[in-house]
């Protein structure tokens, strides 16, 4: 069921964010397409900003600097063509979605501070669930140690038109860790994906839903706000 409590504010600014956890699978195509919408009506006032968690059914989706060879299994899953930054990532159950659609035109338009702050996101509410994750240098994404070695827990990849983001991020709750063996994840073959569950913290996604509705007025504050330019 959607959730339908309001967002924390981390400003007055901030109380017009919609907060929307869909049940189910939704399609890939679906969920691209009222991103786009959406990303749409929020640059020309008639929307508010949305922060849209959700689980896709298995899939592949390429981004812009994706590379053919590091699709592994072509056939094993639908690949769709994503639009944002990056290059390949899996999609499934078990994987907790956040796709952000922000007005950074009213958030400093720094796109580097924006991602930067998706990262510390995602790291503060994994570190709430007491998983301790980092950035690392040159690595875009959410980094862990898992069983005495260093692997990838959430995946970012962000895209922003006309100063509105969408996409987002993907953090690894209890997924099919077998089926990352389709591609080359985000084009790093030395690295290992992991999740919370094969960490031995199996939470269930309400949980971590909850902690980043916490967590969140942190990551708003982090972004400069100002007024809106031509």
């Amino acid at each position: 069921m959607t959730d339908p409590t309001p967002l924390p504010p981390a400003s007055p600014a901030d109380t017009a964010i919609e907060w929307r956890v869909s049940p189910g699978l939704v399609p890939y195509p679906e969920a691209l397409a009222e991103m786009e919408s959406r990303a749409e009506a929020i640059r020309a006032g008639t929307a508010a900003e949305l922060i849209w968690l959700l689980e896709h059914p298995p899939l592949y989706t390429a981004g812009t600097s994706a590379v053919v060879d590091e699709l592994l299994s072509p056939n094993r899953f639908p690949v769709y063509p994503a639009g944002r930054g990056g290059k390949y990532t899996y999609h499934g159950p078990g994987q907790r979605i956040g796709y952000v659609l922000l007005d950074l035109a009213a958030r400093g338009r720094d796109v580097r501070a924006y991602v930067h702050g998706l990262e510390g996101w995602v790291i503060d509410t994994l570190a709430a669930l007491g998983v301790p994750a980092r950035r690392e240098p040159g690595r875009i994404g959410i980094w862990t140690d898992a069983h005495g070695r260093e692997a990838k827990v959430g995946a970012i990849g962000v895209r922003v038109r006309r100063w509105v983001s969408f996409h987002g991020f993907a953090v690894n709750i209890a997924p099919d860790l077998s089926h990352f063996g389709g591609i080359v994840p985000c084009g790093l073959p030395d690295f290992a994906v992991t999740s919370l569950a094969d960490l031995g913290k199996p939470f269930a996604m309400r949980a971590f839903d909850e902690a980043l509705k916490a967590e969140m007025p942190g990551f708003l504050g982090s972004l400069r706000t100002c007024p809106h330019g031509p």
